[in-house]
């Protein structure tokens, strides 16, 4: 393993900036100080005039595989990740098969085992009939991620609908529960009513209509009863809208939180007059909706309401966002560029590079109580990245990592660059050159 001694390079960590050395040795940050002297055999980098950041920890991605690996595969997208600055990611359940036994849960360990650069984690899978299969993960809570529930709207056999089998789960998962939160009812009465208006006519921009803000409301209100019931932990994932706001709290600090919440990038970052020019490349669920929203979810950001930043990383091929609107499938390859984009806007001042960390990184490991991760520490893992706050990055087909190979960041430039990204001290990433010989771990929880 080799080790590393970062010089003179300005560290942002738990709400502080200052210039340090960084010794990485063993997997692990040895010493944080001014002015290291050391022995032995070492690389030396220069940090001058960059920023040292713990790596991203991206708690929703959908990385495809299994049986999806034509939109993308856990090597492809975890190489994407690491290029990116984001060194662990936690994968949902629903790829085909979806993760809804110990087993085909495992599978997936195994996969990322042998081909993720990236550390990984994955969700076990809920349904309304696998209630044994999920209460079997909590003797796996240090271990697995969390449970995940579509509420109220799914793909597949993953929509959880029936109140007996969310009341058990509630009352008895010893992890986390994630949860998708979208009312079927009010979508589908939604889609009907346009579909009577409009018929083939629909288009991208009618997505936020369809998936509305009382589909997400109601969903989220319905979560939060039930944790509260059982005093579940309940992380809602995806926040899209002013008005779920009113549903979070932040007058607890993160650790003492029982229900928590997650906001997008690109929830962040489009709005709904974003459709005229990116159509069906934009097309998500829960759907980026009127302007307003992002509005309200920046403050939501900045006062704590909302805990995470998070991607929702969906792949799907350029083929298949081509079709109409009714059959072009709902998702966003972004996890390549999370970072870069939370930094394009530290540069125009909505938010301070210390928040970004804080929000990705910091938070996402005390929210799912990751063990040794997501601060630059000594004694926790080296999973940092280092960025060039005075060099741009243009995205193009060359330098897209997907398997999908496209972007809607596709001729945008970014502010900033990803120069190194260290993964459990590994140098797995240096100026657009990866290094796979050592691959990610799995994650790890303190529960």
């Amino acid at each position: 393993m080799q080790n590393y001694l970062i010089r003179n390079i300005v560290v942002v960590n738990e709400g502080r900036t200052t210039v340090q050395d960084v010794w990485i040795k063993d997997h692990r940050i040895e010493k944080i100080a001014p002015n290291i002297t050391i022995s032995g055999n070492y690389t030396e980098i220069n940090g001058e005039g960059k920023h040292l950041l713990p790596g991203v920890i991206d708690d929703q991605v959908h990385f495809r595989e299994p049986g999806l690996t034509h939109k993308a595969t856990i090597y492809s997208e975890a190489r994407a990740a690491v290029a990116g600055g984001t060194t662990s990611f936690m994968e949902m359940p629903n790829t085909k098969p979806a993760a809804l036994t110990q087993e085909l849960l495992e599978d997936k360990y195994t996969i990322a085992q042998h081909h993720s650069l990236a550390n990984y984690s994955f969700f076990m899978g809920a349904a309304n009939d696998n209630v044994e299969e999920i209460l079997k993960t909590n003797a796996k809570k240090e271990s697995v991620c969390g449970v995940k529930i579509f509420m109220g709207s799914s793909t597949g056999n993953m929509l959880v609908d029936n109140y007996l089998t969310l009341e058990t789960v509630f009352s008895n998962s010893e992890l986390l529960i994630a949860t998708h939160c979208e009312d079927e009812k009010i979508i589908r009465a939604n889609m009907e009513a346009f579909q009577r208006e409009k018929g083939d006519r629909l288009t991208a921009a009618d997505h936020p209509l369809i998936r509305d803000v009382e589909a997400c409301f109601e969903s989220s209100l319905v979560a939060i009863q039930f944790a509260q019931k059982h005093n579940a932990r309940l992380h809602i994932l995806h926040i899209s809208t002013a008005r779920e706001l009113q549903l979070f709290s932040n007058m607890l600090p993160l650790a003492e939180k029982r229900i928590t919440a997650e906001v997008c990038v690109h929830h962040l970052h489009f709005t709904a007059d974003d459709y005229a020019q990116y159509g069906n490349l934009i097309k998500c669920n829960p759907a980026i909706k009127a302007p307003e929203n992002k509005t309200a979810l920046w403050q939501g950001l900045l006062d704590d309401r909302l805990d995470i930043i998070a991607t929702d990383h969906a792949p799907h091929t350029w083929e298949e966002k081509q079709l109409p609107y009714l059959q072009a499938p709902s998702g966003v390859p972004l996890v390549q560029h999370s970072l870069l984009l939370m930094l394009e806007y530290v540069k125009k001042g909505n938010i301070t590079l210390e928040k970004v960390v804080e929000k990705m990184s910091h938070a996402p490991a005390i929210c799912f109580q990751i063990k040794e991760r997501g601060f630059l520490r000594e004694g926790y893992y080296a999973d940092c990245v280092i960025v060039d706050l005075q060099h741009q990055t243009n995205v193009n087909k060359e330098n897209i990592h997907y398997k999908c190979a496209w972007s809607p960041f596709e001729g945008h430039t970014f502010p900033a660059a990803v120069t190194h990204t260290f993964v459990s001290g590994h140098l797995a990433y240096a100026d657009g050159v990866f290094n796979e010989n050592v691959l990610g771990q799995r994650l790890a929880f303190s529960r």
